[in-house]
């Protein structure tokens, strides 16, 4: 019954390896190996015939003012269109002079997966890869006038482009002609070493009459997302939002095309983003406590042409004739590190997704970092994790061992019995019950290992697929990316002799079949494990050692070793 249900445990383990290496060739750009998707990469755009949805894609000014906020389909006459050049240390931007929108922005300190080119966050080459950061302000009084947004056109101010060497900060501006009795004036403020771009807004009131506005804050995104397979594994990829009452909230692009999606409630704080695997971008308010502290409404859009936005609209206090309001924002846009997330903005660390072992990954991931912090490498950091589990689980994993090694010390007993009484099988059954209560030995103790290891190992292989500092993370020698396989095949060949070591060290199972099938399942999973990425090859491979040196340990005291 025992060998039965250890039987079972590692088919369980077995399809779960399977599922996590196809969704591990979604996320690198393959097509699944064992699951072919049902559902296309892209979410289905508008139905055909019908108008995309606002798609000028300025947002509402409320909920409630209908057409209030509106803003013509085409922009008004502007001057010639001029697309502005900028580097930093971190990223090589393009600003479109129209409505001052980030249309490209390049991030120089990351690479692709195969490492020809760098990591493009923001583009707008065409429709299917269209991902934009766009403010602009709207008229919340139902007037019909309009005020300078993302159609608008603006001239870009004199002023360097470049950040020179020992050049902290660059700051490039923008300016719209007056709109709707408004000035809109919009300032980038590029700081070396950081992801987090300055962007304030100047809102001048070139009229007579005091003027009530709304600043809006979006991001637009093609809604194309990584294949899943039917178990949907993969990490979220889409707009999100996080409000005062701390609460994330994600916005599934299918979900928006289809109408089901809720916007999160007004709030007097929060974001919004754009979520996708290792990169996210974020529109935040801050930079002095009077941007921090404007109330906000959160609007999400389906575009049609596979076009989504997700946007944030702050509520201007009235700006009086000759007053200029500022707003302090910022956008983020970079890497998910969850400890630089945590210090930017509260919640905007769990962007970073963890799927449902949130509860064990989060854990394992500070521990991670905690040791990364010691030994300065990624590689080193999860042997010493699977050292410190080890530990940690010491004395029940030796309880697991110790009744596998009674195992193996009956094991002869039980052969001999099971030949016995082959053609009676429920004598079989009750003589066998009888063994285990006379030698003590309890037939389940020697699952404990497997069923330990499988959420733990699963919760690891989600630390690996989200986090991006392992992207490209070296270990030693050969081993140059420790979220990419093993290119030459060392570590899962040691894995597998590790794993057939430890099945030749644990108790025969009285079926022959299952005991050809416990000798044949270690080297079926060390095909899997030839294209896992080298990180979770590793952690399997100490883990196997350190469990060897127990079991071998206590079987030499208890005399079974070899038997």
């Amino acid at each position: 019954m025992n060998d039965i249900r250890r039987t079972i445990l590692w088919v369980i383990f077995g399809f779960s390896l399977v599922l996590l290496w196809d969704q591990w060739q979604v996320f690198n750009g393959n097509k699944p190996t064992f699951l072919p998707s049902s559902k296309p990469a892209a979410v289905a755009s508008a139905p055909a015939g019908t108008a995309p949805a606002a798609s000028n894609g300025v947002p509402t000014a409320s909920a409630a003012s209908g057409s209030a906020g509106a803003v013509p389909t085409q922009a008004a006459p502007a001057a010639p269109r001029e697309q502005v050049n900028v580097t930093t240390d971190l990223f090589k931007a393009v600003i479109d002079s129209e409505g001052a929108t980030v249309n490209y922005l390049e991030l120089l300190k990351y690479d692709e997966a195969d490492r020809t080119k760098h990591v493009v966050l923001f583009e707008n080459a065409s429709p299917a890869t269209r991902y934009l950061a766009q403010t602009g302000l709207l008229n919340p009084v139902d007037t019909g006038e309009r005020f300078p947004n993302h159609l608008t056109a603006m001239a870009p101010k004199a002023g360097p482009r470049e950040m020179a060497e020992g050049q902290n900060t660059l700051e490039v501006g923008f300016e719209s002609a007056p709109v709707g009795g408004l000035k809109y004036v919009k300032t980038y403020i590029f700081n070396r070493g950081d992801y987090t771009i300055g962007v304030r807004h100047e809102v001048v009131n070139v009229s007579d009459q005091p003027r009530d506005a709304q600043l809006y804050m979006q991001l637009l995104r093609h809604g194309t997302v990584a294949a899943s397979t039917m178990f949907g594994t993969n990490t979220f990829t889409g707009p999100a939002a996080y409000t005062n009452e701390k609460k994330f909230h994600k916005l599934d692009f299918s979900d928006i095309a289809k109408g089901k999606v809720q916007p999160p409630p007004p709030a007097n704080d929060g974001w919004i983003a754009m979520v996708q695997h290792y990169f996210v971008s974020a529109w935040l308010l801050k930079g002095d406590p009077a941007s921090e502290q404007l109330k906000r409404e959160f609007r999400v859009k389906d575009l049609g042409d596979n076009l989504y936005t997700v946007a944030m609209v702050a509520t201007l206090p009235k700006i009086a004739p000759g007053q200029t309001q500022v707003v302090n924002s910022a956008l983020f846009a970079g890497p998910e590190e969850e400890k630089k997330l945590e210090t930017i903005a509260p919640g905007l660390d769990l962007v970073k997704d963890y799927g449902i072992f949130a509860i064990i990954s989060k854990p394992l991931y500070w521990l991670l970092n905690q040791l990364h912090g010691i030994l300065g490498n990624w590689g080193w950091a999860i042997v010493a994790l699977v050292v410190l589990l080890k530990a940690a689980f010491y004395w029940l994993n030796a309880k697991a061992y110790a009744s596998m090694a009674k195992m193996k010390a009956i094991n002869p007993k039980i052969m001999e019995m099971r030949e016995r009484l082959k053609d009676k099988p429920q004598e079989m059954q009750q003589e066998m019950m009888r063994i285990y209560k006379t030698e003590k030995v309890n037939p389940m103790g020697g699952c404990f290992p497997i069923v330990i290891q499988i959420p733990v190992f699963i919760a690891l292989y989600w630390v690996l697929l989200s986090s991006v500092e392992m992207r490209h993370a070296p270990w030693i020698g050969w081993i140059t990316d420790l979220s990419a396989p093993d290119p030459w095949y060392i570590l899962p060949i040691v894995m597998t002799l590790t794993s057939l070591f430890q099945t030749w060290l644990n108790p025969t199972p009285p079926d022959p079949m299952q005991a050809k099938l416990m000798w044949i399942m270690p080297l079926a999973f060390s095909v899997m494990f030839i294209f896992f990425p080298a990180g979770l090859v590793l952690y399997w491979i100490t883990n196997n050692v350190l469990s060897i040196a127990q079991q071998w340990f206590i079987n030499k005291r208890l005399g079974v070793l070899g038997k």
